[in-house]
């Protein structure tokens, strides 16, 4: 599922169902609660509301409430007075006053605190908006507000986590979206789509794939959504393939394989990757750290990089071991060194190795240290990638 312009691609009579709920839901102005996992594609949902509603042609506007610390997420929602605290060098107007007669999406609404969740209930009922510092509330603001979560809202009000008054104020449309792994038919439209766009981004040829490629993908349980299938995607275009992609090819937990513990390894040496079937892995994985290495280069630090995108599975731990691997071959075994590749100050180091660890990814170092004293080492040496 996906949206170009107001359309989302997909066939399965879940998505259909879904497009029908979108159209009723932008014929009214009423508040819309979405709810599904992470990566089901909840913002392309509250867009293509947004698109088909007679609001079309003014601001959406989408907030991640997880992704913003309270004092500051009052301040970007509600808007602020010069002076009211540190930086506040100037009057702010927030985007419940910038999307005005336009649409408001905030995403991850059950991470909202209690306190923030008073003030939004506030302006939901009544439509206040009051800036931070300010002695006065700000004019009134039309702004259709489309929430979402994937969390169990209805839970967290029985725990006292999520205000009852402002779950039924928010709830009078409710969307569900589904997983992907609930409409497998939408799989081979998606993928070809964002195959697409890959092959595009990148100028590479887009890669065609068996007839047991697909069958394994639309199997396949897309614990990351279509979040995860359009990262997939990007990796199967930049390996650059120049055969049709296999089922072998694919990464193992789409093949239903274990995966080989690090800890498994030998430490006198690195582990040489496998060759014939599994060589187009090795290639994909370095193709992969090719592109997060550049945007390290680009100035990116690991955080931002790796460590988020691997939470929301975007990135494997097959690709964080070959990126540790690469990078300890640069430093020669160092990780304090690895922390100026990745951008890392050096009081992450810590958090970095404990991230590391707790990946199962925190190579052993030796090999890497006692390449210094072997002049004999080869290229052919250095394009061994290690096997997760």
């Amino acid at each position: 599922m996906e949206n170009t312009g107001t359309i989302l691609l997909g066939h399965s009579a879940t998505t259909e169902a879904l497009r029908r709920d979108i159209a009723l839901a932008a014929r009214s102005h009423a508040k819309v609660l979405i709810l599904g996992e992470t990566g089901a594609g909840k913002e392309v949902v509250a867009r293509s509301i947004h698109e088909q509603s007679p609001r079309a042609a003014r601001p959406f506007v989408a907030i991640n409430c997880s992704g913003i610390p309270e004092t500051l997420l009052e301040s970007e929602l509600f808007g602020h007075a010069r002076g009211s605290f540190t930086d506040a060098y100037r009057d702010k107007t927030g985007v419940l006053r910038q999307a005005h007669g336009g649409t408001l999406f905030l995403d991850e609404l059950g991470e909202m605190s209690l306190r923030m969740q008073a003030l939004l209930l506030r302006f939901a009922e009544n439509g206040e908006i009051h800036p931070v510092g300010s002695d006065t509330p700000a004019p009134p603001s039309d702004v259709r507000l489309i929430t979402a979560t994937n969390r169990d809202l209805r839970a967290q009000v029985d725990a006292g986590a999520f205000r009852e008054d402002l779950y039924y104020r928010l709830n009078v449309i409710k969307i569900d979206v589904a997983p992907l792994r609930d409409r497998p038919e939408d799989v081979p439209v998606l993928l070809d789509h964002y195959l697409q766009l890959a092959s595009e981004s990148h100028a590479l040829p887009k890669p065609e794939l068996t007839d047991d490629a697909h069958a394994s993908l639309r199997d396949y349980g897309w614990p990351g959504n279509v979040r995860e299938l359009r990262n997939m995607a990007e990796r199967l275009v930049l390996a650059d393939w120049q055969r049709p992609v296999a089922v072998d090819d694919l990464p193992t937990e789409v093949r239903g394989e274990p995966a080989i513990s690090v800890s498994t390894r030998p430490t006198t040496a690195p582990v040489t990757v496998e060759r014939g079937a599994n060589a187009g892995a090795r290639s994909q994985a370095e193709r992969v750290v090719d592109h997060l290495l550049a945007r390290f280069a680009a100035g990116e630090d690991f955080w931002s990089v790796v460590y988020h995108p691997f939470k929301a599975r975007e990135i494997t731990r097959h690709d964080l071991s070959t990126l540790i691997d690469a990078g300890l071959r640069k430093t020669n075994g160092s990780y304090r060194s690895l922390l100026a590749v990745f951008n890392l100050p050096t009081t992450d180091y810590k958090r970095f190795h404990a991230f590391l660890y707790q990946q199962n990814c925190n190579l052993p170092v030796a090999a890497y240290k006692a390449r210094r004293a072997r002049p004999s080492y080869t290229a052919a040496d250095r394009r061994a990638a290690v096997t997760i």
